[in-house]
């Protein structure tokens, strides 16, 4: 069972923690310092759609290249899909990226460009969730609202030691973190829970010595909080295997559109056949020819399965008079075609073998 924390140590939490993110708060291009007005609403949202499965680290670079090229939400509304698509390649996640250019659409021309200053309002924005809807009404607009992420729950589940498995315990530790949010400084105390848990609260050997809630710490007080919080363990992954097929004329590579819809969808790809339970081969070749294929070359994880890609290539004579799908890229400015990882990784092996 949880601890069951005393109302007077629960009223304290928020101080004790306030005080060490004035003094500690990362710095980072989508925040302001502790104190200060937020941002504009704009980049808090962006930021934490670009955060969704995504490490700080990775995030960073692609929101300043994003607030550089689109600076304003009206400015990513405008934007052409395909170039948000290509911007975003390498994040993962796809379909992040095309709710948010809904998202910024929606707000453009049904809100003036203005976000909803509540969470209900938010909620009601294409891609916008639970989460992000309360981490933008306390961020951006200083509201009240419960902001759980995967470094807040780490933070609860110690601080109240619950056993409960996750994801099972989400709406428990929920609650908990509910128990300890205030009302004045409502963006800056999400921040700090989120800066705690990436920075003391971490993982594996926590700092709890230098932890400003040490000392109301269940997990602490027992000498086992790295047994927190519980996870229920994960299933296999199904792996699943598939061609890409690599077809070269005069120094170009054919790259075709991907279906708006499914996983990396509207993204501009290499061709593929299907990806399926067994070795599909040749199937959905985009033309016939005297393909050279060999076993698994390029290996990716996804969310839900585990993909192996053998890769099939072909030589096309110059001026060859059949016409394919698709639009012929210059191989020396393939990285900026905005490949997804998976199509990236394919690309950099046969560029490899080519250049070895």
């Amino acid at each position: 069972m949880p601890v069951d924390m005393p109302l007077e140590e629960r009223v304290e939490i928020p101080a004790m923690l306030l005080r060490w993110y004035d003094r500690h708060a990362r710095a980072l291009p989508w925040r302001s310092p502790p104190g200060v007005p937020a941002p504009s609403p704009y980049r808090v949202w962006l930021s934490e759609v670009m955060l969704q499965q995504t490490t700080v680290a990775a995030a960073w670079r692609y929101f300043e290249a994003f607030t550089t090229r689109w600076p304003t939400v009206e400015a990513l509304a405008a934007a052409d899909d395909a170039d948000m698509m290509a911007a975003w390649a390498g994040l993962g996640y796809y379909a992040r990226a095309r709710n948010m250019l809904a998202c910024a659409r929606t707000v453009t021309r049904d809100h003036g460009g203005r976000f909803p200053d509540n969470e209900a309002g938010l909620r009601a924005l294409p891609g916008i969730g639970a989460y992000t809807a309360a981490a933008i009404a306390a961020i951006a607009f200083d509201r009240r609202a419960v902001v759980v992420d995967a470094n807040v729950e780490r933070v609860v589940a110690r601080l109240f030691a619950v056993e409960e498995p996750l994801p099972a315990a989400k709406s428990l530790l929920h609650g908990f973190a509910d128990s300890i949010t205030p009302s004045a400084r409502a963006g800056d105390f999400a921040q700090a829970m989120m800066d705690l848990g990436a920075t003391l609260c971490s993982p594996r050997n926590p700092a709890c010595a230098l932890c400003p809630l040490n000392e109301p710490c269940a997990a602490r007080r027992a000498g086992t909080p790295e047994r927190f919080p519980a996870k229920a363990a994960k299933k296999a992954r199904p792996r699943r295997f598939g061609t890409i097929f690599w077809v070269e004329q005069d120094e170009h590579v054919l790259l075709v559109r991907r279906e708006k819809k499914g996983l990396l969808g509207g993204m501009r790809a290499l061709p593929t056949g299907p990806w399926q339970a067994e070795t599909p081969g040749l199937a959905e070749a985009p033309v016939t020819g005297e393909w050279g294929i060999g076993a698994t070359e390029v290996s990716h994880v996804f969310t839900h399965f585990a993909l192996d890609l053998a890769i099939a290539r072909l030589q096309l004579e110059k001026g060859c008079a059949e016409k394919l799908v698709g639009e012929w890229w210059p191989i020396d400015r393939l990285d900026t075609a905005g490949l997804p990882t998976v199509f990236a990784k394919a690309a950099r092996k046969v560029l490899e073998d080519r250049n070895g």
